[in-house]
């Protein structure tokens, strides 16, 4: 319908323009599914987008557009509203059109092809693999998987990316707090990893000396000292004492919490084509390459025995570290080298997504980005909001360092995949969230995800008791009541709200309207009788919701949520 729309909206202008009265005509025609059920099926904003123009009203301009469209059996009536707005009237016979598209389309319909050939890189959650995940990363990871779906609804061809921060100091700080572990301590630094997971990886260890790594450090914070020194003397202690047994340490960490984040993704439903290693760039002398380049082409100098990265020049409010003065190459000097590696690869599009803290490091990656030649713009970095957990009315209080936070597989466990999925993308992702987990267990219409399940269960029910009824040919004639046709207007709808959420990046919105949808069903449910003796009336009647169930099955898919058969 909104192709017809736009094709006898172009005839229009083209007639305007041969008449002298428009220069010329956009490519493409907006045309919005109209949200007051009294305006209309869709409305066009193109008067006023070509008034000045024409030189003219929007008003005016609306009605000679309207003069000029050729008569449609698919339209029942147009009307100008406000300061110039196209509202278009559908005849019944066009809005049913749809359930035949649905049908014969089945889990293909509301796809497009929109980003047909275009490859986009998309890396999300990528955590350092220093404990578990926990909820705020479960945002992450349940919209990046959800990004992924809706672009790839749309046509475009999407690799999903883990990047896995496998070298540095926290890793050094994780196989410093694993050993200590091991050697049962009593005084456990301040800034070690303290959550039992340590403990756990630290009772794998075997064949390997205790040694007191302690012994002639400087101070910790909580002796007066600096906590930051304390632990790198540790870590220089620990690798000089444990000697190779070091790596066996380091490996085992890493290998231990990396495994159980990527089971915990699996069993959230979230796959990556790749998990892309930060100690691979060192190996093969990518990340030294890049700054080697950086400094040759001028955009790095040295400060206090450090390598500084000019990025002021390119926007930047300081210039930046990449080489410490200890020769040790800083987080920002592999992301560069990362980025650098990521568009080599061709991709079309590289999106990232990163938890909101990362905003000021925006601007500097794009500088590296643009220093090392390359086009900025294709990097697109979407952020996402913490997500404060509430029990019993109460905030969840957690703290990643001290090992004080409930995982992600805790929070699947207590409310399932299905609602800790659907419950994320409910915002916006640069939203802050309140994620209620007394309410997303329970089985109540406030329940958003289970208001739109119980919908697909209670259709499922009605399809299961009339399987043993005579079937009759349908004849959408017969759908005239007023529940009917907002169902019929509602699944029309379906294709353009999956798009946009597509190429937005808005996943809430397509939440949005699967709620929109069950509630419409809802109403159809409790004021309608469909097992009725007339046949014909009793087949219309199941067509319809048989239709609402594919498209609810379809959105609920790519949202990563199931379509229970009952409940």
């Amino acid at each position: 319908m909104k192709q017809q729309l736009q094709q006898l909206l172009t005839q229009a202008l083209q007639s305007l323009i041969d008449e002298g009265v428009l220069e010329s005509a956009p490519s493409e025609i907006r045309l919005d599914h109209s949200k007051d059920k009294t305006q209309g099926d869709f409305a066009s904003n193109i008067a006023m987008v070509l008034s000045k123009q024409a030189k003219c009203a929007p008003k005016v301009l609306a009605e000679k557009i309207v003069d000029k469209l050729v008569n449609a059996s698919e339209i029942d009536k147009v009307e100008i509203a406000g300061p110039g707005f196209i509202n278009f009237f559908m005849s019944q016979g066009s809005n049913n059109q749809v359930l035949d598209d649905i049908f014969t389309q089945g889990d293909d319909f509301g796809l497009s092809k929109v980003g047909h050939g275009q490859r986009i890189l998309l890396e999300f959650v990528s955590a350092n693999p220093t404990g578990p995940l926990h909820v705020g990363h479960g945002r992450g990871a349940a919209y990046g998987a959800t990004v992924s779906n809706l672009l790839r609804a749309v046509g475009f061809s999407v690799d999903n990316e883990y990047y896995v921060n496998d070298a540095g100091r926290q890793m050094d700080i994780l196989a410093t707090s694993v050993y200590l572990r091991f050697c049962q301590v009593e005084v456990f630094p301040d800034n070690g990893y303290k959550g039992d997971y340590i403990a756990d990886i630290a009772k794998q260890i075997s064949g390997v000396e205790k040694y007191d790594i302690a012994k002639d450090v400087c101070k910790d914070e909580k002796d007066g000292g600096d906590k930051e020194k304390h632990i790198d003397a540790l870590i220089a202690n620990c690798k000089k004492m444990l000697g190779e047994d070091y790596q066996h340490i380091f490996r085992l960490a890493i290998d231990s919490i990396l495994g159980g984040i990527k089971e915990d993704l699996s069993e959230f439903g979230i796959e990556y084509q790749q998990w892309f290693s930060e100690q691979s760039l060192v190996d093969s002398g990518l990340s030294k390459k890049t700054v080697d380049a950086l400094q040759e082409s001028g955009h790095i100098y040295e400060k206090d025995g450090a390598l500084w990265f000019k990025t002021t020049d390119f926007g930047d409010d300081l210039d930046r570290v990449v080489v410490r003065d200890n020769g040790i190459h800083t987080y920002f000097a592999s992301d560069i080298a990362y980025h650098l590696e990521k568009i080599e690869r061709g991709y079309d599009k590289i999106i990232n997504i990163w938890g909101s803290d990362h905003h000021g490091y925006i601007a500097r990656v794009k500088a590296s980005i643009s220093a090392l030649g390359h086009n900025p713009d294709k990097l697109e970095i979407l952020l996402v909001q913490f997500a404060n957990l509430y029990r019993g009315g109460e905030k969840v209080a957690m703290s990643t360092r001290s090992g004080s936070f409930v995982t992600l597989e805790e929070l699947r466990h207590e409310v399932g995949n299905d609602a800790a999925r659907f419950f994320y993308i409910l915002r916006k992702s640069e939203q802050h969230m309140d994620f209620d987990l007394d309410l997303a267990k329970s089985k109540t219409n406030e329940n958003p995800v289970f208001y739109i399940q119980y919908a697909h269960a209670r259709i499922c029910s009605v399809l299961k008791q009339a399987q043993s009824m005579d079937d009759a040919d349908a004849e959408l004639s017969k759908l005239t009541s007023d529940t009917e046709i907002a169902l019929i207007k509602e699944l029309n709808r379906y294709k353009d709200v999956l798009q946009a959420s597509a190429l937005n990046y808005e996943p809430h919105v397509l939440a949005y309207y699967l709620r929109d949808l069950a509630g419409e069903f809802h109403s159809y449910y409790n004021n309608s009788e469909f097992l009725v003796d007339d046949a014909v009336l009793r087949s219309t009647r199941l067509l319809l919701i048989k239709a609402v169930k594919q498209v609810l099955t379809n959105g609920l898919g790519i949202l990563g949520v199931s379509a229970p058969d009952s409940m």
